[in-house]
C-alpha cells in the first residue's frame, strides 16, 4: 500500500508486469524497416499524466517499468535470457539484456532507426508484427517518454557486428548515432537514464517496490534470470524460476496452508494463443487470482478470467458429482463457492490482444474464454480423477463455504429487515453530516467514544460525520461472512456506509467518497487500523479502488509560547518547531490519544480541509497486499513471528 496526498490523484495507465517465454524463429525479420512511425513526441513534457499516470512515486517507477518491459520483451521472444536493473548512486538507472538491441541503419524517415524509437512516439517493432510476435508494449510509447522525461539518457545497442550508442537530454539528441566499439561477445541493449527532477515529485527510486516487480517478471517469463543491483547500499537480488506460474502461486500461499500440495497447472496452445494456468486452494476464506495477457496485469479481468470462473465451477461441480460427495439432489456449487481459498495465475500470450479501456486493464478478445475454458476443464478433471483425496477437500471446503454464504445472506437479509422495520437504517452513534452528495460527503472513523466527542464537537457538520468505533474490531482475516455480519463492532460500519457487504456489494450506493481512517498514534491505534485496512481489502476492495479511502495524520507534537502554537507529525519536525521559536520558554506536548485533544486542535490539526494531511490507502502491488494481509492477520504465527524478528531492528521510536 501506498500514500498519497489529501487530494485524489489520476492512477492513469497500469504499470504492466513481465510475462512468460514464447519462442520465435531465431531469424525473425526484425531491422531498420521493421520500425514504424505514427507521431511526433512533444507533449509528454507537457502532459506526462497521459502517459505514465502521474508525476509522483508511481509515475517514476513507470520510467523503470517502461525499459524493463522491453527487455522481458526480448525473452518473451526467445532472444534474451538475462535482465539486469541497476540502480546508481548518484540517481541514474541502468537496464541490460542480452536479447537482440535496438536496430540501427537509416530509417525511411531519414533518421536512423535507433533515433527513431528512442524520439518518436509510437515508434517501434511491436506494431507490424515483424518484430514481435507476442509483446506486452502495444502502444509502443514506452523509451521514447522515458527519454521525453529523463534530463539525460544514454543507450548502447551491440548488433551487426558493432556497438552502437546515442545520448540524449530531455528527449533531443546530443548528437548522431556512433559506433563506440566492435561488438564482440556482446548483446542486447543497455539504457541509462536520469529521471528530469523537474518532472517528478521525487526521483528516489524504491528498492522494495523494484525488488517485487523484477520478482514477478521471473515467475512469468520462466528460464529468464533478472538481477537488481542497488549500489546505494551495496544490496543485490536474483530471480530466476523454471516452475514458472507453479513457484509463483507457492510463493503467493507460502504463509498458508495449502489443500494440497501439489497446484494444479496447464500449458497449452490453442492456434496462436499460448494458455498457462496454476492453481491451489488453501484454508483461508479469500480469493486471490491474478490475471495477465502478454504479460500486462489485467486488473480488471477480461474473457480469459471469464473462461477460467466458467471451468472452474462446472469441471469442480462435474467432478463432486461423479465421485459422489455431491448428490444429485444437491444444489451445485456457485462460483463464490469454488473460489473461496483459491489461489490462481492466469496467464495468456496471443498475437493480436484487444484491450477495453487506455490502461490495458482488461481483455476483450472473444475466442480467449473458449480456449481458457476448454484448457482449465481438461487440466482440472484430469487432476482430480487422478488425485480423489486432493478433490475431497478441494470439494468439502466447497460446500463448507456454501452453507457459511448461506448462513452469511439470512444474516445480511436480517440485518436490512431490521434496520427497516425498526427505524435503525443508521447506526445510533453516527452523527451524519448535513450533505446528501456521497461525492462531497465524508466520514471519519474513529477510535473510541472520547475521540469521537471530540470529532463531532470539532467537525463541520455540512459534510463531516463521525462515526466512534468501540473496541478491537473483528479480525475478518480469520472470520467468514456470517461471523462479520453479526458482529456488534463491524456491523454498524457496514449499515453506515450503506453499500452493503459480499455479493451486495454496491459502491454506487456508497453514502460518502472519503471514509477516513483516525485513531490515536499508539501501539493501540496502529492495531485497530490495521484491522479496518484489512476488513476494507478483503471485502471492500472497490473502496481502495476507487480512491476513497483515506487515513488521518493527526500530530504527534504540540508546541507552544503561550502565545504561538506549531504542530508535529514527528520527532524531527518537532525538533525543527523548536528551533524555529529561539526562546526557551516553550511548552512541548507530546499527545498519546485523540481524545486529548479539544475539538478546536482537532479541527486545526486533523480535519480542516484547508490544513489537515490525508494519506490515501492504494495499492500498488495485489500480490504483496494479499502477502502482508495473509501474514500479519491469518491464522500461522510462524511467519508472524519471523517478519518481527526481521523487522524489529528498523523499529526506532517503540510506544509501550
Amino acid at each position: 500500500m501506498t500514500d498519497a496526498g489529501d487530494r485524489p490523484r489520476s492512477t492513469g495507465p497500469k504499470s504492466r508486469s513481465g510475462g512468460g517465454k514464447t519462442k520465435a524463429a531465431p531469424g525473425s525479420d526484425y531491422t531498420a524497416a521493421s520500425i514504424q512511425v505514427l507521431e511526433g513526441l512533444e507533449a509528454v513534457r507537457r502532459r506526462p499524466g497521459m502517459y505514465i499516470g502521474s508525476t509522483d512515486v508511481r509515475g517514476l517507477h513507470h520510467l523503470v517499468w517502461e525499459v524493463v518491459d522491453n527487455s522481458i520483451d526480448e525473452a518473451m521472444a526467445g532472444h534474451a535470457t538475462t535482465v539486469t536493473v541497476t540502480i546508481h548512486k548518484d540517481g541514474k538507472l541502468t537496464v541490460e539484456d542480452d536479447g537482440r538491441g535496438v536496430p540501427v541503419g537509416r530509417h525511411s524517415t531519414g533518421k536512423d532507426a535507433l533515433e527513431v524509437v528512442h524520439t518518436v512516439l509510437h515508434a517501434g517493432g511491436k506494431f507490424g508484427g515483424g518484430g514481435y510476435k507476442v509483446s506486452g508494449g502495444l502502444h509502443g510509447v514506452g523509451v521514447s517518454v522515458v527519454n521525453a522525461l529523463s534530463s539525460w539518457l544514454r543507450v548502447e545497442t551491440a548488433r551487426d557486428g558493432g556497438v552502437w550508442s546515442q545520448e540524449y537530454s530531455l528527449g533531443k539528441p546530443l548528437g548522431p548515432v556512433t559506433k563506440v566499439g566492435p561488438q564482440g561477445d556482446r548483446k542486447g541493449t543497455r539504457t541509462t537514464f536520469q529521471a528530469d527532477a523537474d518532472m517528478f515529485d521525487t526521483t528516489e527510486y524504491t528498492f522494495d517496490t523494484i525488488v517485487s516487480r523484477l520478482r514477478e517478471s521471473a515467475y512469468l517469463t520462466k528460464g529468464v534470470w533478472i538481477t537488481l543491483l542497488d549500489e546505494r547500499n551495496e544490496r543485490e537480488r536474483s530471480f530466476y524460476f523454471e516452475g514458472g506460474l507453479i513457484s509463483f502461486v507457492r510463493h503467493l500461499n507460502r504463509n498458508k496452508g495449502t489443500l494440497h500440495t501439489r497446484p494444479i497447472y496447464v500449458d497449452r496452445r490453442d492456434g496462436s494463443t499460448t494458455i498457462e494456468v496454476a492453481l491451489q486452494y488453501n484454508d483461508t476464506y479469500t480469493e486471490n487470482v491474478l490475471a495477465f495477457a502478454n504479460n500486462i496485469n489485467t486488473v480488471d479481468g477480461g474473457t480469459h478470467i471469464t473462461g477460467f470462473r466458467r471451468a472452474l465451477t462446472r469441471s469442480i461441480n462435474d467432478w463432486a458429482k461423479r465421485a459422489g460427495v455431491l448428490k444429485d439432489a444437491d444444489n451445485n456449487l456457485s462460483g463464490d463457492d469454488v473460489r473461496e481459498g483459491l489461489t490462481a495465475v492466469v496467464s495468456v500470450k496471443l498475437t493480436e490482444p484487444q484491450f477495453e479501456g487506455q490502461t490495458k486493464a482488461k481483455l476483450g478478445n472473444a475466442e480467449v474464454a473458449g480456449q481458457v475454458e476448454g484448457a482449465v476443464a481438461d487440466a482440472i478433471a484430469q487432476y482430480l480423477e487422478e488425485n480423489p483425496g486432493d478433490g475431497r477437500r478441494i470439494v468439502e471446503k466447497c460446500l463448507t463455504a456454501s452453507r457459511a454464504r448461506e448462513a452469511a445472506r439470512k444474516a445480511r437479509d436480517l440485518v436490512i429487515r431490521k434496520g427497516a422495520l425498526d427505524g435503525l437504517s443508521l447506526p445510533g452513534k453516527l452523527a451524519d453530516c448535513q450533505e446528501r452528495d456521497p461525492a462531497k460527503s465524508e466520514v471519519y472513523l474513529v477510535e473510541g467514544d472520547s475521540a469521537g466527542g471530540s470529532a463531532k464537537q470539532g467537525r463541520d457538520r455540512r459534510f463531516q460525520a463521525i462515526l466512534p468505533l468501540r473496541g478491537k474490531l473483528l479480525n475478518v482475516e480469520k472470520a467468514r461472512l456470517d461471523k462479520i455480519l453479526s458482529s456488534e463492532n463491524v456491523r454498524p460500519l457496514i449499515i453506515a456506509l450503506g453499500a452493503g457487504i459480499g455479493d451486495s456489494f454496491d459502491i454506487s450506493k456508497l453514502r460518502y467518497h472519503r471514509i477516513i481512517i483516525m485513531t490515536d498514534a499508539d501501539v493501540d491505534g496502529a492495531h485497530i487500523r490495521t484491522l479496518l485496512l484489512t476488513f476494507f481489502y478483503r471485502h471492500m476492495h472497490d473502496i481502495i479502488d476507487a480512491g476513497y479511502l483515506y487515513i488521518a495524520q493527526p500530530p504527534l507534537y504540540r508546541i507552544s509560547t503561550g502565545k504561538v502554537t506549531k504542530y508535529a507529525q514527528s520527532e524531527k519536525e518537532r525538533d525543527n518547531r523548536i528551533k524555529e521559536f529561539n526562546t526557551k520558554n516553550l511548552s512541548v506536548q507530546r499527545f498519546k490519544g485523540l481524545g486529548e485533544m479539544n475539538a478546536d486542535q482537532l479541527w486545526d490539526t486533523t480535519m480542516n480541509p484547508e490544513t489537515r494531511t490525508l494519506l490515501k490507502v492504494e495499492i500498488d502491488d495485489a500480490a504483496t497486499a494479499d502477502s502482508i494481509f495473509t501474514m500479519l492477520m491469518g491464522e500461522r504465527v510462524e511467519p508472524r513471528k519471523d517478519f518481527i524478528k526481521s523487522e524489529a531492528r528498523k523499529v526506532r521510536n517503540l510506544d509501550i
